[in-house]
């Protein structure tokens, strides 16, 4: 059976916008009309895509995440949208979102239940697929609440790749595998590249930089696993959400988040309010060169070099040569700080030999001019900032 790993998607890591985590599970909407999940919220996300920019910079998915379910199957036994939070129904949403040339993503999940309660996917992945392709899905966010065992666990996110592989339908297939399986059990990253186009491997993101901070953490903790796996059709997700343009970071921190993501090689799903976000937040989101990063066709991951101190170094090898550069200053006490290192250890000693041009990207575009192989570079970062270079 061809498996996901050969459904020639996710050539780059997917960019879109995703309810969860500004919008969590609301559904009264008759209290909450603007911030509730809902058929109108998706329509309205879908005309700010179009008309904003943001299709235009790479964004082309539109996800529901939980909660858009009826809470039970139809007669037929297939899933089935709130008929008050969704009255036209997933396929006329799907055809209004591909109307504003954009994609749509749905969730599911591989248990009994969704992780808010609603009916999850078990002993029904080949009709959830069917149904979902009917509808003109183009993503599967599958989440892993509700499983009795690890081996049923597994089970199911294999059928379900599967699944969706035998509807026809070109769907993304993002997973949350590795995440339900630690613990107690050591992902198969290669078995789970096989099956799926994008992996979450840590805690939901929150909009909190004690949240940011700690998947990158975690990441650098285990990058000799994960790095190596990433590439063309398969990627870590450290958690899709970008939180910028909500409440909880700074602008500093906003800059870290795009830097590292980009680093990273991480699918970019915004989880804000499209309909009212700050010019900042749109210029950082819609970063072209920051984006080209994330979307290099080389599709490596990048990793950290070493952390001295408060600062990290992080690189990631680009095509043509290039290599981007990071430097993260994680100190949250105090003001902007120094930091120092010889461009010998970029590239194992080959990102600027003989010679290099470097450009700042983040946290303002500027050219820095051209470096020997022996130079060294001084990088100033605000606290909890990352200075974002290309080499």
């Amino acid at each position: 059976a061809a498996l996901a790993l050969d459904n020639g998607l996710a050539r780059t890591p997917p960019m879109g916008w995703l309810h969860w985590e500004r919008f969590l599970c609301g559904t009264d909407c008759a209290a909450d009309p603007r911030r509730c999940v809902s058929e109108q919220l998706f329509v309205e996300m879908a005309d700010r895509m179009a008309a904003d920019g943001w299709r235009d910079a790479g964004y082309e998915y539109i996800c529901i995440d939980d909660c858009w379910m009826a809470p039970t199957r139809d007669k037929q036994g297939r899933l089935q949208a709130d008929p008050k939070r969704f009255p036209g129904g997933i396929r006329k949403l799907a055809d209004y979102v591909h109307s504003k040339g954009l994609k749509l993503g749905i969730y599911s999940d591989v248990g009994k239940k969704t992780c808010a309660g609603f009916p999850g996917s078990y002993n029904h992945y080949d009709l959830d697929a069917q149904t979902f392709a009917s509808w003109g899905v183009d993503l599967l966010k599958f989440d892993g609440c509700n499983s009795d065992s690890l081996e049923l666990l597994a089970e199911g996110y294999r059928r379900m790749s599967l699944a969706l592989n035998k509807t026809g339908r070109s769907i993304v297939y993002s997973c949350e595998w590795p995440f339900y399986l630690r613990p107690l059990h050591q992902p198969n990253y290669t078995e789970i590249k096989q099956y799926c186009n994008q992996w979450r491997n840590y805690y939901d993101v929150y909009d909190s930089w004690s949240s940011i901070k700690s998947i990158l953490d975690w990441t650098t903790r285990h990058q000799d696993r994960i790095v190596q796996i990433a590439g063309p059709g398969g990627w870590n997700d450290p958690d899709i959400s970008l939180v910028i343009g909500n409440f909880g970071l700074s602008w500093d921190q906003s800059v870290t988040q795009m830097a590292m993501w980009a680093i990273m090689a991480a699918p970019l799903f915004m989880s804000n309010d499209l309909r009212h976000i700050s010019p900042e937040a749109k210029c950082l989101l819609q970063n072209k060169e920051v984006i080209a990063i994330n979307q290099d066709p080389l599709g490596k991951q990048g990793y950290q070099l070493f952390k001295d101190k408060n600062f990290q170094l992080w690189e990631r090898p680009l095509s043509g040569r290039a290599y981007a550069v990071a430097v993260l200053n994680d100190q949250e006490i105090g003001g902007p700080q120094n930091f120092t290192f010889s461009l010998t250890f970029l590239g194992n000693g080959l990102a600027c030999n003989p010679a290099c041009s470097i450009r700042q990207v983040l946290p303002a575009s500027r050219d820095w001019g051209v470096y020997s192989w022996i130079s060294s570079l001084s990088v100033e970062v605000n606290p909890t900032g990352t200075v974002l270079l290309k080499v």
